[in-house]
């Protein structure tokens, strides 16, 4: 590891996956500022609302002619110029958002042709799959299906994209090999996530500002469950992790009679977050690559199951819907990537709210996006600890283990295996806190004109650009999912480690330590503000 020493605190802010999703997300959140100078640079961006080819008449969006209707379906955020771009604000967004992504795949020296090619063709595909899942047949709920001239409703939500995005990838990751091979250049599930994360931050600071808009008390209430939100999960990621990779370790060790260095490696991937974790361990232990390998492709496979399976159980079997935010802490505990974890929350957020809203009859509407930083949040701690672990376990390995004489791991390599994109996600988060606290300590938005602006440039990047970006992420992560690789894994015993680790320790114990930790917090009911 001596090499490592000579880099310097900045190394790879140009070259790494975690810095690009930290310039694309706080960039295009600097740029929406400018709607404080009344300059709207964000208005483009794309969003899908639920739709019918031929609404009835009198209903929501009934429209005459079917092109039209579907074009009329694709709406923006901002007023004047970008009000009427229907369809258009789809290559506008392609544009721009291709013109940003390239640059950061030529500064990360990703093949740019190939990375160009399979960008054009996901991003169409997600825009072709986010707008027919946003079908009032898949995203209504009992209590909106009439407009729509439905008399039944799968009532997913906004989920039901998500599902169909993933069910895209995996067709083509599993059964279009060279196709999905030809993608994989532009399939970057880690890179999409962390930048949808970057803006789930611009969601938690925008959240206050949006309440408040309803009234002065629900922005105060928001505010306030956020920061609960921080401290909680941060006070349960460190308590579940002190058992969680100590406990994975022994099952590996005594249980499946595993090498050290192996339980090491399964002990960090699944119990921290997954590839990056095993990854880290492999290098501080000193495994073989093929151990991390391995391990990376288990937890890829597994993580994808977990996507799937978790955010219906947590809904429909164990009732998320009576403490929501349990649920996503633990969510967000048991999930081993960034991808999948914030993916699952989101697809548990979309479904938990359209539960709550039917069951209700309307009585009850959450606001969006705060079941799934519940479950962000505590990945996010996890994530802090993966440089910390991997500088514990490199010490461990060089001075106890394999005493090799000179050898030094230097103090830096906990910054930089620290996940970057998280400077982002709190940054964001943060400064708009400060916007709202700050001028005139009211947090009033009609006592402060310019938060108004704040909240036209907010809009499209906490909704538009993230579901965009966590679209992406489904599709992505589907494309370079194998489960072939799943079956490769059964030939050794790790395959069982995770399987035994995961549903019977982790799961588990995230459930038990999410209650203690989030039992009673409240998402504040917009019922009342937006009949």
């Amino acid at each position: 590891m001596a090499d490592l020493s000579n880099r310097r605190w900045y190394s790879g802010m140009l070259t790494q996956e975690d810095w690009w999703a930290v310039w694309l997300g706080v960039g295009f959140f600097f740029i929406s500022l400018f709607n404080l100078a009344g300059v709207d640079l964000v208005g483009w961006i794309t969003y899908p609302t639920k739709w019918v080819l031929y609404p009835p008449e009198g209903g929501k969006g009934a429209v005459s002619h079917a092109f039209y209707a579907l074009g009329k379906k694709y709406s923006v955020t901002a007023k004047g110029f970008y009000k009427g771009l229907g369809w258009w604000s789809v290559l506008w967004t392609y544009v721009v958002f291709t013109i940003a992504t390239c640059i950061g795949a030529a500064f990360m020296r990703w093949n740019l042709k190939r990375f160009f090619t399979g960008w054009t063709i996901i991003y169409f595909l997600t825009i072709a799959t986010w707008f027919v899942g946003h079908h009032a047949f898949i995203a209504a709920n009992k209590i909106n299906m009439k407009q729509y001239g439905l008399n039944f409703a799968l009532s997913l939500g906004g989920g039901g994209s998500f599902i169909l995005a993933l069910i895209v990838g995996l067709i083509i990751g599993n059964f279009f090999k060279p196709f999905a091979n030809y993608l994989s250049e532009a399939a970057k599930p880690e890179w999409y996530i962390k930048t949808a994360i970057v803006t789930l931050g611009v969601k938690l600071g925008y959240l206050p500002i949006k309440l408040s808009g309803f009234s002065h008390k629900l922005g105060k209430e928001a505010a306030s469950l956020t920061f609960d939100l921080f401290v909680a999960g941060a006070a349960a990621t460190i308590v579940a992790y002190l058992i969680f990779w100590p406990g994975v370790y022994v099952i590996s060790r005594k249980l499946f009679k595993l090498p050290r260095k192996t339980a090491a490696v399964l002990g960090s991937g699944i119990s921290i977050c997954g590839v990056s974790a095993a990854v880290a361990t492999g290098g501080a232990v000193r495994a073989k690559p093929v151990v991390s390998i391995m391990v990376s492709a288990l937890v890829v496979v597994w993580a994808v199951i977990e996507l799937v399976i978790l955010p219906g159980f947590f809904t429909h079997v164990w009732p998320g819907t009576n403490d929501p935010l349990v649920a996503g802490a633990a969510m967000g505990m048991s999930v081993k990537t960034d991808g999948a974890d914030a993916a699952a929350g989101e697809l548990m957020d979309e479904f938990m709210r359209n539960k709550i809203e039917s069951e209700t009859d309307g009585a009850v509407i959450w606001p969006s996006g705060i079941i799934t930083a519940s479950a962000v949040m505590t990945k996010v701690w996890i994530d802090m600890f993966i440089g910390i672990w991997a500088f514990v376990l490199a010490l461990v390995w060089v001075y106890k283990f394999e005493r090799r004489a000179g050898e030094k791991v230097p103090v830096s390599e906990v910054w930089h295996r620290f996940p970057k994109f998280v400077i982002g996600y709190f940054f964001c988060w943060f400064f708009l806190l400060a916007l709202y606290f700050g001028p005139g300590q009211s947090g009033a938005v009609e006592a402060m004109p310019f938060l108004k602006s704040v909240k036209a440039g907010a809009v499209p990047i906490e909704k538009g650009m993230r579901k965009l970006f966590f679209m992406l992420t489904f599709l992505s992560l589907g494309i370079i999912t194998d489960f072939k690789k799943l079956k490769e894994a059964q030939f050794g015993k790790m395959v069982w480690v995770y399987f035994v680790a995961l549903f019977f320790f982790i799961i588990p114990v995230a459930i038990v330590i999410a209650y203690l930790f989030h039992h009673g917090m409240q998402i504040p009911n917009i019922a009342g503000f937006v009949q």
